[in-house]
């Protein structure tokens, strides 16, 4: 079972994720301070660290220079408020795999983990997710409709991944908003309609059967 430490200095967010990575099956570790994270990701055996920029003391940036530093090698997602690509590009050549703006959907933060997390060389087939013609690559983060590649967005992609991680099953709009939108989403929103129309555009109208007072779900087209 695979180990994550999540250094966060919000209570909300940090308990969000852990939860979240709990339910997935991995074991977590938190930790609020910079300095403390460090001594903690070095002297633990820490399989991937989710790491916050904006941290009290030595910042985000600081705490990933002194891992690599002292030659910890275990991957290292960053999550940030910044969304410039300077902030990007510095979290990604100080050593980071991968980069994740704040408001996040945990959906979308738990498939890169899974993905960073792979054995190397190993095909992992939970990585494509398909329903009839329908499929997308995790990997990628590519959809494709009957042999015709689609782009979407980062919202819509995560969105279309919970449906087809739950085919034929009817996902309330709380559970969409939860899901793709993360701690950060308004329960009084109309977006998942929007969302869903989103993608009825772009993979095929039939596959979105809206089931009236409860939700949506994933339909096989006639």
């Amino acid at each position: 079972m695979s180990q994550i430490l999540i250094v966060e200095d919000e209570p909300r967010i940090a308990a969000f994720v852990a939860k979240g990575l709990r339910a997935a099956g991995f074991t977590t570790l938190v930790e609020s301070s910079g300095e403390a994270a460090v001594e903690l990701a070095l002297g633990e055996q820490i399989d991937l660290v989710v790491l916050d920029v904006g941290l009290p003391g030595i910042d985000g940036f600081e705490v990933l220079a002194r891992l690599r530093g002292q030659g910890a090698t275990m991957p290292v997602i960053m999550l940030t408020a910044r969304s410039s690509v300077a902030d990007r590009v510095q979290g990604l050549q100080s050593g980071a795999d991968d980069y994740v703006p704040k408001p996040f959907a945990f959906e979308e933060l738990l498939a890169r983990i899974q993905l960073r997390l792979r054995t190397e060389g190993v095909p992992d087939p939970s990585l494509v997710l398909s329903h009839g013609d329908l499929s997308l690559d995790l990997r990628t983060r590519r959809a494709d409709v009957a042999g015709r590649s689609v782009d979407l967005t980062a919202r819509e992609f995560t969105l279309a991944e919970m449906f087809l991680r739950n085919p034929g099953m009817v996902l309330s709009r709380e559970q969409l908003l939860s899901g793709a939108w993360g701690y950060d989403f308004d329960p009084g929103s109309n977006v998942v309609d929007v969302y869903v129309r989103y993608l009825r555009r772009k993979l095929g109208a039939e596959r979105f059967e809206t089931v009236r007072g409860m939700g949506y779900r994933l339909v096989s087209p006639s």
